[in-house]
């Protein structure tokens, strides 16, 4: 015998003696060997899961999707630690028509010495408490104090609005508001530091707030913050309408209350295990992993309807119920493995793209698709043994709703199967060219809760200063002197109006725009010392070896727009002889690493959708196989990715995983029709023909049920209060309603015109379960090639 002969053989051998859930279905079996060692088990995990539920929190910070991402974060994090930045500051926008009245101008002043004192702030910046040098070594008010004329106080304002490069951006032109700054103490905003710093500034401004004068809160804390209780607001909307909803489905679906509880109890207690353990991994949720829970609880509905619809034939058929569950697990426990290792690799495949958050979402993801499974093959089998022992009774047939289409599927299938099949085949090939052509795109309002107030007043700040949304530039020095050389000033100069010039006049700060104090006769030390050692930080290190120019541009600006605004600036520094200079921000990290991240994503969904095609064909040993799933599983994603290409929208980071998760568990309903097709003409000996309209008619109905579970419970998530959230539940469910007709036209279609290509699938042999198995046998198994009977059939796993 040669090598290759019996390699061959070997191979054979291993093909014939597996199932297509690749021996997952064991953990199933187990549960029916030893019932009460795994109840124990079930018990033990679900104590340890539950304990971890109390301290359930989520992370709204938007750093922790694009930490250790890349270059870009890495910068920005340098960014950071050397000079502090503006990115979690507090802004406060003070409105009045009467701001230049001598009263309202003190009782904002009294304000701001408030916020001065507040127990959370290291420093404020605004127009009373920036001082200007005296002259005399020593320094004044920049806003005079005791003012009682109106014209005087227009005056003092209208001058710094002017003329102070720290004032500029923060009192408007038309003297109606001001911006005070406050800086957190980063030590004390950690944790749920940053909820009560809210709650403290919010009584601050109360008693200030009148008829006369208005006052917004808003920059990133406060974003974070409405982000974070947003993302609060969303689990608890989703668990509570995803399990009524699921509910619901299931007793219209099975015209049984008692039926429709047994198939919510699984997915209740799978996403109990999935929290408790991502807590116990991660600490919290962040706004990416707090969908799993959602995902779990949708996928564990629709494959605990499958297992109960398929328990509930074999007793209606005349099995005693416990056997009946016995048979279940072994039917249905092979292709539930296989699905969950379709929507595994899905979730493994983000794994490959850097960022914390997104390889959070992918440990969360497979963690929470693991323990469905898990829970579908030992809490579930259980619950059902013991409820007939209860004295639950089997219902009625199901509802005749679930098989209307199937009808109509059957005759486009077998009257214009061809016709349909090139249709398909070369839609899916077109729809290739947007796939290829879209771009990444980056909006931070979406990112934001809607209708968030801090997101309006940052407007309101960009429509009367400008914006604030601040812009770094690094700027290496050459002569290490922390009050800056003639020469180290020139670079910075230089640096700066290249800067001004794209964002506007008046909308840099930075060393060199203290000019009209230096013009006056002042030295750079005592400007630097009359700032302050809070912001002389924010303008040159201790060391002198580096400076800090930054801009301030509109809260809103397109990723686009930003990306070209960085290109010039960078290019033009080049130009000027500046090397080194490095542009850096929240919204650079944010607009850059969102491209790179995608990119990945992107790649990272072409391939899950070819490791799971392969999957399913080695799964079933037949490359005929894979390529009959590949079409009508392809045509949602393509489909979808077309639809945001020609809107305009592009891909941002929850378009993808939305696409390579819902492709992952789209294919699970491909996975089953294939499993009976097959089996159909394995084991029953069916014609081509009739095996594809047995199949149809067999599981349609379970295809639609569990597709409309998955949809309806995912539904809910499009009306999040967080669009990137929403962005994931919309695509979500249209990617898994182009799905379902797929797998109801597009499949049998395909399998129909294709007689001749799928016509040797039948002569292969496989692995099948004897249905009337004891206790002592779970398993069953016998190899045949010709099928028995099965009170009836054998069935193939």
């Amino acid at each position: 015998m040669s090598v290759g002969s019996f390699f061959s053989r070997l191979w054979a051998l291993f093909a014939y003696d597996r199932s297509i859930g690749f021996g997952l279905e064991y953990i199933g079996l187990t549960t029916l060997r030893y019932p009460r060692a795994v109840a124990l088990a079930v018990l033990a995990f679900s104590i340890l899961c539950f304990t971890q539920i109390p301290r359930a929190n989520v992370d709204g910070d938007l750093l922790r999707v694009y930490a250790h991402s890349g270059e870009h974060y890495d910068a920005y994090a340098q960014l950071s630690e050397t000079f502090g930045t503006f990115e979690n500051d507090i802004y406060v926008l003070v409105s009045s028509p009467r701001l230049t009245e001598p009263e309202t101008l003190e009782r904002v002043r009294e304000l701001a010495f408030d916020l001065e004192l507040n127990e959370f702030a290291v420093g404020t910046m605004s127009p009373f408490t920036l001082r200007k040098p005296d002259g005399r070594g020593g320094s004044v008010p920049a806003v005079p104090e005791g003012m009682d004329d109106f014209g005087e106080v227009a005056i003092a304002l209208s001058d710094l609005q002017q003329n102070d490069p720290m004032m500029r951006n923060l009192i408007t032109p038309d003297l109606s508001g001001v911006v005070l700054i406050m800086f957190p103490n980063q030590e004390m905003t950690k944790g749920d530091g940053t909820k009560r710093m809210i709650a403290s500034l919010r009584d601050t401004i109360v008693p200030y707030q009148d008829e006369n004068i208005s006052i917004e809160l808003t920059g990133p804390p406060i974003w974070t913050s409405e982000m974070l209780n947003a993302a609060v607001d969303d689990q608890v909307k989703f668990t509570v309408w995803g399990f009524g909803l699921g509910a619901i489905i299931a007793l219209l679906a099975l015209r049984s209350l008692p039926g429709a509880l047994l198939v919510a109890a699984t997915p209740f207690l799978a996403v109990m295990w999935s929290m408790g353990i991502i807590l116990l991994f991660f600490g919290s949720f962040s706004f990416l992993t707090i969908i799993v829970t959602t995902l779990v609880l949708v996928i564990s509905f629709a494959e605990s309807m499958f297992f109960i619809f398929n328990w509930l034939a074999y007793w209606r058929d005349g099995m005693e119920p416990n056997k009946a569950v016995d048979a279940t697990v072994k039917l249905v426990g092979p292709a539930a493995g296989l699905t969950m290792l379709t929507t595994l690799v899905s979730f493994a495949s983000l794994w490959f793209t850097p960022g914390q958050g997104i390889r959070e979402f992918s440990i969360a993801g497979g963690i929470g698709t693991f323990l469905l499974f898990v829970c579908l093959m030992t809490f579930l089998p259980l619950m059902l043994k013991a409820a007939v022992r209860l004295g639950f009774k089997a219902p009625k047939r199901s509802s005749l709703v679930l098989t209307a289409p199937l009808p109509l599927a059957w005759f486009i299938a077998s009257r214009f199967g061809r016709l349909l099949s090139i249709l398909a085949i070369v839609v899916t090939l077109v729809l290739f060219i947007p796939y290829v052509l879209i771009k990444p795109h980056f909006s931070f309002e979406d990112f934001v809760a809607k209708d968030s107030t801090a997101l309006t007043a940052a407007e309101e700040i960009d429509d009367g200063v400008g914006g604030v949304a601040p812009l770094y530039i690094r700027v290496p020095l050459a002569d290490n002197d922390p009050n800056v050389t003639p020469r180290d000033f020139e670079t910075i100069r230089k640096v700066h109006e290249i800067l001004e010039s794209h964002l506007g006049q008046n909308k840099v700060i930075s060393a060199a725009a203290l000019t009209n104090y230096t013009d006056s006769g002042f030295t750079r030390e005592e400007v630097f010392d009359a700032v302050g050692t809070f912001m002389r930080k924010r303008f040159v290190t201790d060391d002198g070896s580096q400076a800090l120019v930054t801009g301030f541009m509109p809260t809103i600006i397109d990723s686009e727009d930003l990306k070209l605004l960085v290109e010039n600036v960078t290019a033009e520094m080049r130009a000027a002889g500046i090397d080194g200079a490095e542009i850096g921000g929240f919204r650079i990290l944010t607009t850059y690493a969102t491209d790179q991240i995608v990119t990945g994503l992107q790649l990272d969904l072409t391939g899950s959708v070819l490791v799971n095609i392969a999957l399913i064909g080695f799964a079933f040993q037949s490359f005929r196989v894979a390529l009959a799933s590949a079409i009508p599983n392809l045509f949602p994603v393509l489909g979808t990715i077309a639809w945001l290409y020609l809107s305009g929208q592009g891909l941002q980071l929850t378009t993808v995983i939305a696409l390579t998760i819902a492709f992952g568990i789209a294919v699970d309903d491909t996975v089953h029709f294939l499993s009976h097709y097959l089996h159909s003409r394995r084991e029953e000996g069916r014609p081509h023909l009739e095996a594809v309209k047995h199949t149809l008619d067999r599981i349609g109905g379970a295809i639609v049920a569990t597709t409309i579970i998955l949809c309806s419970g995912v539904v809910i998530v499009t009306f999040s209060e967080l669009p990137q959230v929403a962005l994931f539940g919309t695509l979500f469910v249209s990617t898994l309603a182009f799905a379902v007709i797929g797998d109801l036209f597009i499949l049998p279609a395909l399998l129909a015109a294709g007689g001749k290509f799928f016509q040797p699938l039948g002569k292969i042999k496989v692995r099948t379960v004897d249905h009337d198995a004891t206790p002592d046998d779970p398993t069953g198994d016998t190899a045949t090639g010709d099928g028995g009977t099965e009170g009836g059939h054998p069935h193939t796993v």
